[in-house]
């Protein structure tokens, strides 16, 4: 049976968190991982207002493989980043365990939530990190449950449903509207370009789910 953890983690701990950490005005979600024989290229979404001094910091990075920008949006950015191996030993510790990123953002701290084949791939990853002498914190481990299902089945993350159900909750689609994103982000201390994200991205995926797949009686 798979199980998720729930950890957070100092950004000095890996390679990209320091990274990230010398620009106080980014904030970063993890979209994905890609295995690429030894390496790792992460799919990063980057949020702020200087992304092309990060960008900069990136190109010229030594442990930096590749470096390219495959879409621009207002404000963010996302980033396909190859590192030379074994630069950022994290993340090759979480393609080694043959783990999958369910979800992952941070600045100073990061939290990770990451979906492991059985416990076994847990232990394995809690035995890596020990070995190359990373420190988190495990916050939670759990099976996933129909619950978990049921929200999957429109691809959305725990935080972003999390952050839907709250932002509908509160009248954040109302007209007028009866919550701002200020709100929302101080309910999840995140900022507000990342709770923007979060709710465009949730947003996007249930209608999608909703208008592009037939439903059981249609099939």
């Amino acid at each position: 049976m798979s199980v998720v953890a729930e950890f957070t983690i100092n950004a000095d701990e890996f390679l990209l968190g320091r990274l990230i950490a010398e620009h106080p005005n980014l904030s970063v979600e993890l979209e994905r991982v890609v295995p690429a024989e030894k390496r790792v290229m992460p799919y990063v979404w980057g949020h702020g207002d200087d992304l092309s001094t990060f960008e900069s910091t990136m190109e010229t990075n030594p442990h930096v493989r590749s470096f390219a920008v495959l879409d621009r949006l207002p404000d963010s950015a996302l980033y396909k980043i190859e590192w030379e191996e074994p630069a950022e030993q994290l993340i090759h510790g979480i393609t080694e365990t043959k783990a999958t990123i369910l979800e992952a953002y941070g600045d100073d701290e990061w939290t990770f939530r990451i979906r492991f084949e059985d416990h076994s791939g847990l232990a394995a990853f809690h035995n890596y990190c020990a070995d190359h002498g990373i420190t988190y914190r495990l916050n939670r481990v759990y099976a996933l449950d129909d619950r978990s299902a049921a929200r999957d089945l429109h691809g959305l993350t725990e935080v972003q449903h999390e952050t839907l159900v709250e932002a509908v909750g509160r009248g954040y689609f109302d007209v007028p509207r009866q919550v701002s994103l200020a709100e929302l982000a101080a309910k999840f201390d995140v900022s507000e370009q990342a709770v923007s994200e979060r709710i465009r991205r949730a947003t996007d995926a249930v209608l999608r789910h909703v208008l592009f797949h037939p439903s059981a009686e249609e099939q």
